[in-house]
């Protein structure tokens, strides 16, 4: 009680008294007793007089809105006028009441503190639903017909990179610099709130003005009705699905490749049985030409056409996962190491090569010859993007992969991986183009400059090793690419080069052909025939069986493709070695199907060569599979 009057302040109290409990009341007479009292005795309620001298009501009302506004204020005068009454009203004081009406103080004092305590616990109700909404990680936000927000959780503050105080009450162009985003929302939101139906919106992006990162929200927006007036309000909940909607897109790019994979796989096939025919029918007519030089020379380029289409083929094939693959227990940093001179010829001399191999690291299981053509194309294309030098590293280590960077990365399953990273200083990518990369002949390179299948082959390689690839780039800022595949607990084989091979020796042996194209039988018997092997010739698996049963003599290889119109060749190999089992066995495909191989890994014991190939080569690998043990 405020009160410099000791006859009123007897008043006063005694009208307190007849209250139940009877309160416990401080008086004071000065502005500093009444300051030390509102933070020493902490009142449930404060009454005042109007005049004090040197500080009056209005002083004692600010005073006490400041360190206590949620204390109701009640001022006792002997008068006052109904200007200074609203006055006191509108600035916080709960009620007035004149000396000669104080019998009204106690309901007064009743009532005043009745509403303290409906006003506080509206207070507290509002910090909860407060705390509540901001713990919620999806943005939570009310916003008026002209896009204002009045209300906003810390979530959605937080994804325009403000305050919550300071985005209410503006909008969204206020801060999103996206101006088809800012017209977007508004449309939405006004749909919804004229409709007065509730709206999902499946994806809906959110850029951060400060990071300038776009997040993806799933927004269901809903129509309010708050105000008086009923002007229209709309409630909107957004729940953030961008990792969600990254990994769609890492699922739908890997559905992309995986369906052109399989169309570049039937073509590689189609064209390596054509292409074993040239190359063949070319080696033989140079063997026995005995024309003018230009007519040779006119063969020769005819061989090195043939030879370039096999090496696109054997591309489409590596791209579509559907090349034989011979892994190796191999350790990484031999790999690396071998081919140090090769980068060094193939980089330009103003790009400077660095590698950081991890001396620790652990052994992989791959194709040595496969993961070589990796690191090549991969070091071509950091050479390619660096025109004015810089750097090129290669590094080696050993990576961990959890089950968060799974979550987070299609097809990873977590374990223990060897890691190879290819890192370049040069011009980078943008987000268009990180997209794409790994598309067949999808190039950033000038016409003539490349076919587009580089790094299409690397993902290729390294998916049907069991690995994965990832690439991280900014523009200007450079590029690195990472390969992760599995680590095995076993010591590295030599991945040294074999040693040339020697000339092959004429036959003498009799090898089953089983070949269901024509021009490619009748190649392969003149080959074989002319280094004096006895040939017999199918154009299926039947008559092949048919062949044997009626052949009398040995049958010392059977050179057969896999994939034919009957039985394939694995099956054929089979029947045919209950009835010979010193039966060896040579298959030939242009991509060999689940007969011989899992997943592309040659099952071990199996001899196999890719079509297309020369009539030297076949003559030397029959000779080879012949002689081995």
């Amino acid at each position: 009680m405020l009160e410099d009057d000791d006859n009123d302040a007897v008043l006063i109290r005694r009208e307190l008294m007849r209250l139940t409990p009877a309160p416990s009341v401080q008086h004071v007479r000065t502005e500093r007793s009444f300051a030390e009292a509102l933070s020493g005795f902490a009142p449930d309620i404060i009454l005042s007089d109007h005049n004090i001298p040197g500080f009056g009501g209005p002083q004692a009302l600010e005073l006490a809105q400041r360190a206590l506004p949620d204390v109701p204020f009640i001022l006792i005068t002997g008068s006052l006028d109904e200007e200074t009454a609203v006055a006191y009203l509108k600035n916080g004081a709960a009620d007035y009441i004149l000396k000669d009406r104080v019998v009204r103080l106690g309901p007064a004092v009743l009532e005043a503190l009745e509403r303290a305590r409906a006003r506080q616990a509206l207070h507290r109700h509002q910090r909860v639903l407060r705390q509540i909404i901001d713990a919620n990680p999806s943005l939570i936000f009310v916003k008026d017909w002209d896009g204002r927000f009045v209300l906003v959780n810390q979530a959605s503050a937080d994804a325009y990179g403000t305050t919550v105080e300071s985005l209410v009450g503006k909008t969204d162009a206020d801060f999103n610099p996206n101006v088809e985003e800012v017209a977007h929302f508004l449309r939405d939101d006004r749909e919804v709130m004229q409709s007065g139906r509730p709206r999902v919106i499946a994806e809906e992006p959110v850029t951060n003005p400060s990071t300038k990162q776009t997040r993806w929200f799933q927004t269901i927006k809903v129509p309010l009705r708050m105000h008086e007036d009923g002007s229209p309000t709309l409630l909107g909940v957004a729940t953030e699905i961008t990792e969600r909607k990254r990994l769609e897109e890492q699922l739908l790019q890997s559905q992309k490749m995986e369906a052109v994979g399989q169309l570049a796989g039937g073509v590689a096939h189609d064209f390596n049985n054509i292409l074993t025919a040239i190359v063949g029918y070319a080696d033989l007519l140079a063997a026995e030409f005995g024309g003018n030089p230009r007519q040779l020379e006119d063969l020769e380029e005819i061989r090195k056409a043939a030879r370039r289409a096999a090496a696109l083929t054997r591309q489409l094939l590596a791209f579509s996962r559907k090349q034989v693959l011979e892994p190796r227990v191999i350790s990484m940093n031999d790999i690396v190491a071998n081919l140090d001179k090769m980068l060094r010829s193939l980089i330009s001399a103003n790009v400077e090569l660095k590698t950081a191999l991890a001396p620790d690291l652990a052994s992989a299981r791959a194709d040595p010859n496969q993961l070589e053509q990796v690191i090549m194309n991969l070091a071509i294309n950091a050479r390619d993007a660096m025109p004015d030098g810089g750097t090129l590293t290669i590094e080696t280590g050993n990576a961990t992969l959890d089950q968060a960077y799974a979550a987070q990365h299609v097809s990873v399953a977590p374990g223990e991986y060897v890691m190879l990273a290819v890192t370049d200083t040069g011009c980078g990518m943008d987000e268009n183009t990180k997209a794409r990369i790994f598309e067949p002949f999808f190039t950033t390179k000038p016409p003539g400059r490349g076919t587009g299948l580089g790094l299409s082959t690397v993902y290729g390689i390294v998916k049907q090793s069991g690995g994965n690839i990832w690439l991280y780039s900014e523009p200007d800022k450079g590029t690195t690419f990472k390969v992760y595949l599995p680590a095995v607990a076993a010591v590295p084989e030599d991945t040294g080069k074999t040693a040339p091979a020697e000339p092959a020796r004429r036959g003498g042996a009799t090898v089953l052909v089983v070949e269901d194209d024509e021009q490619l039988r009748r190649l392969t018997h003149r080959a074989l025939a002319g280094q004096a092997y006895t040939v017999l010739e199918a154009d299926r698996g039947s008559t092949a069986l048919d062949v044997a049963r009626r052949h009398k003599g040995t049958i010392d290889l059977l050179l057969t493709d896999v994939i034919m119109p009957d039985i394939n060749g694995r099956k054929l190999a089979d029947t045919l070695r209950q009835a010979r089992p010193g039966l060896r066995v040579l298959y030939m495909s242009g991509y060999p199907d689940g007969a011989i191989a899992s997943h592309g890994m040659l099952e071990p014991g199996v001899a196999y060569l890719a079509k297309p190939f020369t009539t030297e080569a076949i003559v030397r690998k029959v000779r080879e599979v012949l002689e081995a043990p």
